[in-house]
C-alpha cells in the first residue's frame, strides 16, 4: 500500500508567516525554512518579533482565517486521496491548522502545539511533539510495510524526503535545488501529478 505524504504550507498553503508579515508590515517575519533551517532558531526569533510589537495568537489567527489554499490545491488533494492515502507532516502548529484544514476538507494532519498565556494571548513557547517528525513518521510508516512518496518544498522536507522511497521537491528555492539534486522537482500540480504517478508505478503501486 501506498501512503503518500506532504508538507502544508508551500505545497497546499501559502507560508502563514509570511501572510503575517505582509498583514502587520514587518518584514522580517518573512524569514521561513527556506532560508533558515534550525527551526528552533526560527521559531525563537518569530516569537521574539511577535513580543516586541505586541502580536497575539489571536492576531495570528485572523490571518490565517483569510488565507486561501493555492491555486490548484484543493483539485489536487481530491486527485492524491482518490486514489492513495494520504498524510500531512507539518511543522506547523494546532491552533494555526484548524481553518487551513477546514479549507482542505480535513485531510490527516501531523503537526506541533503551541503554549499560549491565557490571559495576555501572547504565544509564549511551542511544544514539538517529536523531534524530526516528518522524517520519523516517514520511517514509521516504511517499518510497517507501507511505500512513501513524500513531498515538500523546504530544508525541513529533506530528511523525511530522504526517508521515503521517493521524494520530490514542489517550487523550492535554489538553494534547496541545489543542495539536494537527487530529488525530483515539479513547479506546478501537473508536474506534480506526473512525478507522483510516475514514481508509484516504478515501486508498483
Amino acid at each position: 500500500m501506498l501512503v503518500v505524504c506532504l508538507d502544508l504550507e508551500g505545497v497546499l498553503m501559502p507560508e502563514v508567516w509570511i501572510e503575517v508579515a505582509e498583514r502587520t508590515g514587518i518584514p522580517e517575519l518573512r524569514i521561513t525554512t527556506r532560508d533558515e533551517p534550525d527551526y528552533g532558531k526560527l521559531m525563537r526569533y518569530r516569537l521574539d518579533i511577535l513580543d516586541a510589537n505586541g502580536l497575539t495568537i489571536d492576531d495570528i489567527t485572523d490571518v490565517i482565517e483569510g488565507m486561501q489554499p493555492l491555486g490548484g490545491a484543493v483539485e489536487f488533494l481530491d486527485w492524491l486521496r482518490s486514489n492513495w492515502q494520504v498524510i500531512v507532516l507539518s511543522d506547523t502548529f494546532s491552533q494555526f491548522a484548524g481553518p487551513m484544514m477546514e479549507k482542505l476538507d480535513r485531510p490527516t494532519l501531523f503537526c506541533h502545539s503551541l503554549v499560549i498565556d491565557e490571559e495576555s494571548r501572547r504565544i509564549a513557547d511551542w511544544t514539538i511533539r517529536l523531534e524530526n517528525q516528518k522524517c520519523r513518521a516517514v520511517e514509521a510508516l516504511r517499518a510497517m510495510n507501507f511505500n512513501v512518496i513524500a513531498i515538500g518544498d523546504s530544508y525541513n522536507d529533506t530528511s523525511m524526503l530522504a526517508a521515503a522511497n521517493t521524494g520530490i521537491l514542489l517550487n523550492p528555492p535554489q538553494n534547496v535545488t541545489d543542495e539536494f539534486p537527487q530529488h525530483p522537482v515539479a513547479t506546478d500540480y501537473t508536474e506534480l501529478r506526473a512525478a507522483i504517478e510516475q514514481a508509484a508505478s516504478a515501486i508498483g503501486e
